[in-house]
């Protein structure tokens, strides 16, 4: 007999465990990408139980920011974001020595009203 974990049904992958608050947290200040990434999730997650892990996440973070910059770029399909985005972030990373990220966001997304794209 097959095993089913109790936050999956039978047709879907399982979920993972959620961690300890501060396990997201100094894996996020320790620029581990693994964490970082589970703590979106967590942060994305509609789930009530997950939004007071979130909450806490995100306290613990943001104060530590330091001069982090956050910029959006919109545009119709075609104007060059794509482009923008990458010629800026091969400045910041070779001319500057700058780390960056993108978080890609579709809001067009029928499902969610806005996916985030990998």
């Amino acid at each position: 007999m097959d095993h089913i974990d109790s936050q999956s049904g039978p047709a879907t992958a399982p979920r993972r465990r959620r961690l300890a608050p501060q396990a997201y947290i100094d894996g996020i200040l320790a620029g581990d990408r693994v964490m970082l990434a589970r703590a979106i999730t967590v942060i994305e997650s509609e789930l009530a139980a997950d939004m007071d892990l979130a909450q806490e996440i995100l306290e613990a973070v943001l104060p530590r920011t330091g001069n982090s910059r956050r910029v959006g770029i919109t545009g119709v399909p075609g104007a060059g974001k794509s482009t923008l985005i990458d010629a800026l972030g091969m400045h910041l990373v070779e001319e500057r020595d700058e780390k960056t990220a993108v978080l890609s966001v579709d809001p067009s997304s029928p499902l969610s009203g806005g996916s985030i794209l990998g």
